[in-house]
């Protein structure tokens, strides 16, 4: 029985219909399967490899703690090097007020903390969402999804949810001094890069101000650098009560984390005691690798060549919609359909990408920020091979385009 086989029999499944191809292999920008077939990766593991896959500090610092020592006891009890020095440079990278990290496991657990952390701090009880909006999976994230979809299945969720309308000023108003807190996404990720306008965003936080309402940023995709600068949040000149990190903050392995003022996370030390804990929370060999990634980051200016590789992609797809910020970005087709015949020829031509959960028409790009300019003009030119075989008048509206510049 081959591996295929022995993953679809014994492994749980997500779906009907799995792409399960057999990676053997991954380096850079690239993968490749069993069959030694090369592919381009454009979604750096939904955002998480940065740096591309392998980079060689973060191996290195994987095996030089996993030497040292691994798992020791549940978070928060001893003193461990790598949660302590990653904690402390995230701190220095942060605004004043978010200088305590809480690690976790994922994205959907630090979603979980951060809830609790703003019920408890506030003694409120209603928390605030936002349609299209994804924080994971687990129950208490999956009830502030914005989406009946994902949700129907498995209700009852949480009590005392409201979800208001993205990037909708008239809808802030519903926040008052019964919230708790509110959830957004700086960018909304799986909505197909649903970019807000800085106004609103804005308003968010002067609403969170007014009412009381503690505001939980969720830069659990979007973080690292994805968007042109370390944090999203910057670009809108605003700072949240709470952050959310994830995907990126383990340089490839798992962890999640939330982060606010030491005041407020002190509400977890007592009354009661433990009042949020998890056993691989901040695991050290994940905080070491993450460390690492974080450093290379900062220190070969990666950050700095997002724009021109973004920019890259759109001169490179004419005539199609893409939208996003940074290497965050969405192509738009007409239909679930349509996109992804597109998915599945790129893959066949050594193209790996996918869809969003909340905008299943629109093709994912969202490569390891390190991908390089002959890797985009591969892509890109598949993406326009695959293109035109479903979208009658493509090349007339790129010639189109091309000659209006």
């Amino acid at each position: 029985m081959n591996q295929r086989q022995l993953f679809l029999d014994h492994v749980g499944q997500t779906s009907p219909a799995p792409l399960a191809i057999e990676m053997v292999r991954a380096e850079g920008c690239r993968l490749w399967d069993v069959s030694g077939k090369a592919y381009i990766d454009l979604i750096a593991g939904i955002s998480v490899c940065n740096l591309g896959h392998g980079h060689p500090e973060v191996v290195r610092a994987v095996q030089e703690q996993a030497a040292r020592y691994m798992h020791i006891m549940v978070y928060g009890e001893l003193v461990e090097s790598p949660q302590v020095q990653y904690a402390r440079l995230l701190s220095d990278l942060l605004p004043e007020g978010l200088d305590s990290v809480f690690y976790t496991t994922s994205g959907s657990e630090a979603t979980e903390g951060a809830m609790k952390l703003a019920k408890r701090y506030s003694g409120r009880t209603q928390v605030v969402s936002f349609k299209n909006s994804y924080h994971g999976s687990t129950q208490g994230a999956l009830s502030v999804m914005g989406s009946e979809y994902w949700q129907q299945a498995f209700r009852p969720l949480l009590p005392g949810i409201l979800q208001l309308r993205y990037n909708v000023m008239e809808d802030l108003e519903q926040i008052t001094a019964a919230t708790a807190c509110v959830f957004a996404e700086t960018i909304q990720a799986e909505m197909g890069v649903f970019v807000p306008e800085t106004s609103w965003l804005q308003a968010l936080r002067q609403r969170c101000t007014d009412t009381g309402a503690l505001l939980v940023l969720d830069e659990i995709q979007c973080g690292f650098g994805r968007n042109g600068s370390l944090w999203a949040f910057e670009q809108a000149g605003i700072v949240p009560d709470i952050l959310l990190l994830g995907k990126a903050l383990g340089g490839g392995m798992p962890l999640g984390a939330f982060v606010s003022s030491a005041e407020l996370m002190r509400c977890l030390t007592h009354n009661p005691v433990l009042g949020h804990i998890n056993t691989f929370g901040g695991h050290p060999v994940c905080c070491a690798a993450g460390l690492a990634a974080l450093q290379v980051l900062l220190r070969e200016d990666i950050i700095a060549g997002v724009a021109a590789r973004a920019k890259l992609f759109h001169t490179l797809l004419p005539g199609l919609s893409v939208r996003g910020k940074g290497l965050m970005l969405a192509v738009e087709y007409d239909s679930f359909a349509t996109c992804k015949s597109i998915i599945d020829e790129l893959i066949a031509e050594g193209v790996f990408t996918d869809w969003f959960l909340f905008a299943p028409h629109c093709l994912r790009i969202a490569p390891p920020l390190t991908i390089s300019e002959e890797q985009i003009r591969q892509a890109c030119s598949a993406i326009m091979a695959a293109s035109h075989k479903y979208i009658p008048g493509l090349a007339a509206a790129a010639s189109l385009n091309a000659a209006t510049g």
